[in-house]
């Protein structure tokens, strides 16, 4: 809850006016959390300390607008933040990026991994140019 309201991350995850509350991201989560979701979430950790969140889903028939033409099941979308704005631009995101994709192409199942970064997120574009 409070990784999301930090400047930094509301920026880029659902914008000033979608600053959760702590019943919201309960709503949101929690489900996902308890899998009964098809997203599957992480928390990132740097030498056992937490540093961001990830989550990665089935792209297809995921709902709310995105990846609508998408027919492979195969197809997982991800995305991630990092908890602080000190840790940005020092290669973390980039890492986060690279483990996550590792984790997730040991599943035979997956077949792609796509993310949508706004186009004006130009530290997101970087990180996942730099991640491959």
């Amino acid at each position: 809850y409070e990784w999301l309201n930090r400047s930094h991350i509301v920026e880029w995850w659902g914008g000033e006016e979608a600053r959760p509350t702590l019943a919201d991201v309960q709503e949101q989560y929690l489900p996902s959390v308890l899998a009964q979701e098809s997203v599957t979430p992480y928390i990132a950790m740097l030498n056992g300390e937490p540093i961001g969140y990830a989550q990665s889903y089935v792209a297809l028939g995921s709902g709310d607008g995105w990846w609508e033409e998408e027919t492979d099941p195969g197809v997982r979308g991800i995305d991630q933040l990092l908890a602080n704005a000190s840790q940005l631009g020092k290669g973390l995101g980039t890492k986060l990026v690279r483990a996550l994709v590792e984790l997730l192409f040991n599943d035979p199942e997956v077949t792609k991994i796509q993310t949508d970064p706004s186009p004006s997120n130009l530290r997101a574009i970087r990180c996942y140019e730099k991640a491959g």
